[in-house]
């Protein structure tokens, strides 16, 4: 496809749709030129506009789509894979100001938004239901309307589930400006084909997501953490699918190894609970009360003793588990802080299968000859790796880095994975796409875009 330039025209309308939200030449933010991940290039846009309302999008849309004009729906830019960044430059389409949280549906237990509101405002809308929203990916600077594009997963998936199983309606406009409702309140149907489910995940590509309308649960009125150190990585990774099976239902189990935690210490500047051992189990249980909870803690710590942890560890106080989760939630910056560049990788595979991905990724760190991090949700199987530039040279790492991520994604391959678990597939991860699903499939995904965006002004060059 043969994209059109934005003119001084194009920019003139614009400003006259949109005053005051139009950015161009120099003013534009070199924010918006990349991602979290750097190492993916910069491509700055031709224009950055500011949507306020479905109204300036239909109008945006249907005037790009007329000229071919590219537009990238872009929302606070967390993403770890391109997949907001404008690599055909055009139009840079900003929901960053649609922020409201349009309602709170207590007796349908259901919340309405705007794709712009972050996943760590949307709690604060709902103080005093006795509601919660269950999702909780790891980057809470991100956008409700981000995570639903990517399916985000989180810490809490294995309990939960992931932000597709909380999406029950959208409002989206089409390419050619078309506003499409679907879904609703309803919290199940049987109604032809899903439209709603093609659309999460999509990246943008398929539509543009104006407003979103989620599933709420009654939030657990405690919930505690237990750290298990293990000093063998076989035996600590070895317990997670025993852990899963024991009947106690944990919210969360996460894995992390030493040398993450200790980048984490380095980058927040506190001390973690233990660094006694080489790898950590953290299994978090939600529950009526903590006495509910004691025959589920008294399971879990017989059964990882006997598995070869060396302690448990337990986290029932805020300022306890603030001082664990926190350090959990800070691997991603601490890594990336520890390190000139890096590449990342966040594939799935099955849960019995995570010891043998784990040992192929350090083979393959000492095959390299690269410094390679990982942590992940152990519960899931979704492992997220983070090979380090450090201190190579352009064309070493070049190499190395393209050795490595493509002996990662074979080995995901191998044991029947997945190229991404939660983080999308944007413009940097493609090729991968493509070898792990085949032709057919990918053939039937151009195909779906094909109908939903004929020009294919959407997101241009992103998953297929």
């Amino acid at each position: 496809m043969t994209f059109q330039k934005v003119s001084p025209q194009d920019i003139a309308w614009f400003e006259q749709q949109m005053p005051g939200r139009v950015f161009y030449g120099e003013d534009i933010s070199s924010d918006y030129d990349h991602d979290e991940m750097t190492e993916y290039g910069h491509y700055m846009p031709d224009v950055v506009i500011q949507a306020l309302s479905t109204e300036e999008v239909s109008k945006v849309l249907s005037y790009c789509n007329e000229r071919l004009i590219p537009v990238t729906p872009r929302g606070a830019g967390t993403g770890l894979c391109g997949g907001c960044v404008a690599i055909h430059g055009g139009v840079v389409l900003s929901t960053e100001k649609m922020k409201r949280v349009l309602e709170v549906d207590t007796e349908n237990m259901t919340a309405t938004l705007e794709p712009g509101v972050l996943l760590m405002e949307f709690p604060n809308s709902l103080e005093g239901t006795g509601l919660f929203y269950p999702p909780d990916p790891g980057e809470k600077t991100a956008t409700m309307g981000g995570n639903a594009m990517t399916n985000a997963g989180g810490m809490r998936a294995v309990r939960y589930g992931v932000t597709r199983d909380y999406i029950l309606g959208m409002e989206v406009v089409l390419a050619d400006g078309t506003v499409l409702h679907l879904g609703g309140k309803n919290v199940k149907t049987s109604s032809g084909y899903s439209l709603l489910d093609l659309m999460i995940g999509s990246e943008g590509t398929l539509a543009f997501l104006t407003q979103l309308t989620v599933k709420l649960v009654p939030e657990p009125r405690t919930n505690l953490s237990l750290l298990m150190p293990f000093d063998d990585l076989d035996a600590c990774i070895g317990a997670v699918p025993k852990v899963l099976a024991c009947g106690c239902d944990p919210t969360a189990v996460e894995f992390m190894e030493r040398e993450v935690i200790s980048c984490a210490e380095t980058y927040l500047g506190k001390a973690f609970p233990d660094t006694s051992a080489n790898a950590y189990l953290l299994v978090r249980l939600d529950g009526a009360s903590v006495e509910a909870l004691q025959n589920s803690i008294d399971t879990l710590t017989d059964l990882v003793l006997r598995l070869g942890a060396k302690d448990v560890l337990l986290a029932d106080t805020d300022e306890r588990k603030e001082s664990i989760w926190t350090a959990r939630g800070a691997f991603l910056e601490a890594i990336k802080g520890s390190t000139s560049t890096m590449d990342e990788c966040d594939v799935v595979v099955p849960r019995e299968d995570i010891p043998k991905f784990v040992h192929r990724m350090l083979e393959i760190a000492e095959e390299v000859g690269v410094r390679i991090r990982s942590f992940g949700h152990a519960g899931d199987g979704n492992l997220h790796i983070y090979v380090c530039r450090d201190d190579l040279g352009d064309e070493e790492w070049k190499e190395k880095v393209g050795r490595a991520m493509r002996l990662l994604y074979d080995e995901a391959r191998v044991l029947s994975g997945n190229v991404s678990g939660e983080h999308g597939i944007g413009h940097a991860k493609k090729a991968f796409l493509a070898e792990s699903l085949g032709e057919k499939q990918i053939e039937l995904m151009r195909g779906i875009k094909k109908v939903f965006d004929p020009n294919g002004i959407l997101n241009p060059g992103k998953v297929v």
